[in-house]
Parts: structure tokens; sequence; C-alpha cells
């Protein structure tokens, strides 16, 4: 939750107190910006498990995921899920996408995702693109509540996944 209020101060500094509604867009599509991120979370969702399925290398990418954060409680799951799509939906959509643009935005959100090793790098392309479509919900519904809803997706049912299937 720092990050979000980090985006929150840093979004009142310039003088957007509003990091929730993208500036410019006078009619924001609340309701359709809100179903369409949960799809598109579970297109997300989906790909994930099909690469699960199908390739060693995200098979691989899970069992060390697992092994990191296993074992998340449910209400660890939710807290997990909720927390990091809130704080990072503030700060890379809310504060930031509005004057560095989705691009900027989006690789600066993929830089958070790197991990310590080579075979990370599918995770932080995902995140570089899961940022793109992201930050194109944003500017296109206008508001943040798309965007936070197809992260907490992605976020709570990988995360369930990741702790209810163990891939040994």
């Amino acid at each position: 939750m720092g990050i979000a209020a980090a985006g929150l101060v840093w979004a009142r500094m310039r003088g957007e107190p509003n990091v929730w509604r993208y500036p410019g867009n006078s009619e924001p599509q609340t309701v359709f910006g809100a179903l369409t991120g949960v799809f598109i979370g579970l297109g997300f969702v989906f790909v994930s498990r099909l690469t699960v399925h199908r390739f060693e290398w995200a098979r691989s990418l899970h069992r060390d995921f697992r092994n990191r954060l296993y074992p998340l409680s449910n209400y660890e799951l939710v807290v997990f899920a909720g927390a990091s799509s809130v704080g990072e939906e503030i700060f890379f959509r809310g504060a930031l996408l509005p004057v560095v643009g989705v691009f900027v935005s989006s690789a600066l959100f993929a830089l958070l995702h790197i991990g310590p090793r080579v075979r990370y790098l599918p995770w932080t392309l995902s995140s570089l693109l899961a940022g793109l479509v992201f930050g194109q919900l944003f500017v296109w519904s206008g508001d943040l509540t798309g965007p936070l809803l197809a992260h907490f997706t992605v976020n709570f049912l990988n995360l369930g996944h990741l702790r209810d299937h163990d891939l040994r």
C-alpha cells in the first residue's frame, strides 16, 4: 500500500488529486470498463494456465513462485492480490500514466516485475503486456476501476492456482 500512498502524494503535489479518473475524460465508462477489466483479467489467466499446461519453462516458473509464496491462507491470498492490485494501479496507471504515457508507465511496471533469474523474463514481459493493456483500458474507460479489477482477477486467480497446484 506504500506504492499507492506514493502515487496519491505525487498526484496531489502536481495538482491532480483524483487518480481514479483519467484527466480530460468527462464521461468515464465505469461499469463497462469494470466488466471489460474482469474479462481482460480472465483472458490473462487463461493464457497463463495454457502456458503452464504446454511449456516446461512456465511450469518451472510456477514451481519457483510456489516455493517462494507457499503457503498462503485464503485471507493472505485476498490481501496480497488486493493490496498489490490497488497499490500498483493507483501508482502506475492513476498517478504515473497521465504524466509519462501508456508505454513508459507500462515499462516501469514491468521493471517492478523483474525476477532474480533470467528465467523470470517471461513474467517481466507478460507484466509489460498487462501494463499496456491495463493502461489502454484506463485511457479508454477514463476510470481506474477496470484496470484494478483486471489486475486483481489476474493476481487472485493465479496466486490461488499457485497455492493449490503443486507441479512436482
